[in-house]
């Protein structure tokens, strides 16, 4: 049984930091994308907490400015097209 416990907290550990490594590139633009369109990195967006949503959206604004619009989940909701 306690093979198994930590066979099952290896995989959660492995995927949360495969997923929160992800999201960081995407945010922080590690891999020099033109836009910040990335279908994985958004759904990832969707998943995160508030707080983690809010410091993502700051981060590609940094990145990004007024290149090109924001992805969803970051524009603004009072003006569609703009940042938050």
């Amino acid at each position: 049984m306690k093979r198994v416990l930590m066979f099952v907290v290896v995989i959660a550990l492995a995927v949360l930091g495969t997923g929160g490594y992800r999201y960081y590139a995407w945010v922080n633009n590690t891999a020099g994308a033109a836009d910040p369109f990335d279908e994985v990195g958004i759904d990832l967006h969707q998943m995160m907490p508030g707080f983690v949503q809010d410091w993502g959206c700051a981060r590609l604004k940094a990145n990004f400015g007024t290149k090109t619009l924001p992805p969803y989940g970051c524009q603004s909701a009072t003006e569609p097209g703009k940042w938050q």
